[in-house]
């Protein structure tokens, strides 16, 4: 009973953990192209239950799919932007359409991403995995003030809210040892809640207004139409996808200590084609790997993929139940961003982990790393670097994970597997500099 207990709870926090990431790109697809709100409603509902559906495919092992990692599987950020362009350029049909068309290209296309694994050794998935983590931590400072374009954003109450979460995680994380240490963010996540709420700030209108029981049907809010223009757009955007999911796959395979195969890579690349398109078949998105779980378990040092399995199953029960699923969404943004915060710097700090065990082979490492972090981030504070490039090209360099990823595995290319002068072994190079100074 304990154990059962332990585990749900466990559960339970990495579904929040990923909740409002989950639940943030239905709603902001959903208002631009103009969804009522009962379309809206289902939108969410449906997103949640296919986020379950898409970690369980995940974390499955067979012959076909499945990577078998601790992984909890969520919307990808990187396809907002397009999916709004489509469904204003060609209709909601055609997005759908495109999706599901995409979902198939990537589920074609995954053994050979998987005979890609000797392109990203340590220094390049290092450098992926930092990217990742520091990309990652404006999303959670502006969820700190509020939430970016928030009425009340940087105000008194939203900071002393989020960082309230903050010292309360820092607090139990110092002072508290085993399970109590392992759900320190969910505690967080509880206190600040509680504080907001005695500060008024906890809004119960999505609880109340939610329907209690809802059954998902395919097609719901569109039938899928083939649009070649959005079909290619769609699978450039789930290409992206796959690069930063091989960066969140090695920093668990890091943690977890197993080591991938392209085998592995092939599966979990083809798990992913398989849930983006169950994702367009029942009016949901295309999923990927959401790197702020890979800091919890990091955090909680708990990497049972039993643990996960829960999860999923919490996440497909809630596409069911969406007054059930309303009461996380309780949550204020300022608190969640708070607990980000700490999630997103350990996804950072894995990252470093895995360089500062490659740094000191060759002096040549280290302009890897410097190269495709600067860009990584500096890309992602100006995505308009690239805005003079045709917009296909753009849709890649755009994206500030996508861009440091490619400069690592192009620079690791150039520097450690084409051929070049033949380095001298470091004690042959310390004679020379002797015998220099002798003469």
């Amino acid at each position: 009973m304990k154990q059962a207990l332990r585990e749900t709870t466990l559960g339970i926090q990495h579904l929040l953990a990923m909740y409002a990431g989950a639940i943030l790109v239905p709603l902001i697809v959903g208002e631009a192209i103009g969804l009522t709100t009962e379309q809206l409603t289902y939108l969410v509902a449906v997103d949640i239950f296919m986020c379950g559906v898409a970690t369980l495919l995940q974390i499955m092992t067979n012959r076909f799919f499945g990577i078998g990692l601790p992984v909890v599987l969520g919307c990808t950020f990187t396809a907002v932007g397009p999916m709004i362009a489509i469904s204003g350029d060609y209709g909601i049909g055609a997005l759908y359409g495109s999706i599901i068309l995409s979902g198939l290209f990537i589920v074609i296309i995954s053994p050979f991403f998987g005979m890609l694994v000797k392109f990203f050794p340590p220094v390049v998935t290092g450098s992926v995995v930092t990217i990742i983590g520091l990309t990652l931590i404006p999303v959670a400072i502006n969820n700190m003030a509020g939430g970016q374009g928030a009425a009340d954003f940087g105000s008194s109450t939203n900071i002393a809210l989020s960082f309230g979460t903050l010292f309360v995680i820092i607090l139990i994380y110092k002072f508290t040892t085993g399970f109590v240490r392992s759900i320190s963010i969910l505690l967080g996540l509880i206190a600040g809640t509680a504080a907001a709420a005695a500060m008024g700030a906890v809004d119960f209108g999505n609880v109340r207004s939610a329907s209690v029981f809802h059954m998902l049907e395919p097609f719901h809010l569109g039938t899928p139409t083939v649009v070649w223009p959005a079909v290619i757009t769609m699978c450039l955007v789930n290409m992206v996808s796959l690069v930063e999911s091989t960066g969140v796959y090695f920093a668990l395979s890091d943690i977890t200590g197993k080591k991938l195969s392209k085998n592995d890579l092939s599966r979990g690349y083809r798990a992913e084609g398989i849930a983006v398109m169950l994702g367009g078949f029942f009016n949901a998105f295309p999923y990927t790997t959401f790197s702020q779980n890979v800091g919890l378990i990091q955090m909680s040092g708990v990497k049972s993929r039993r643990i996960i399995l829960i999860t999923a199953g919490m996440l497909i029960s809630l596409g069911f139940l969406p007054k059930v699923a309303a009461v996380t969404t309780i949550i204020p943004t300022s608190v969640l961003g708070g607990a980000m915060l700490a999630m997103f710097g350990m996804v950072a700090v894995q990252g470093i982990s895995m360089l500062s065990r490659v740094m000191g082979e060759k002096p040549e490492n280290a302009m890897i790393v410097a190269c495709a972090i600067g860009l990584g981030l500096g890309v992602s504070v100006v995505p308009d670097l690239f805005q003079a490039l045709p917009s296909g090209v753009r849709l890649l360099t755009s994206n500030g994970i996508v861009a440091g990823s490619v400069t690592a595995i192009v620079l690791n290319i150039v520097f450690n597997m084409l051929p070049g002068r033949e380095e001298k072994p470091a004690d042959e190079q310390v004679a020379a500099v002797e015998h220099a100074h002798e003469v």
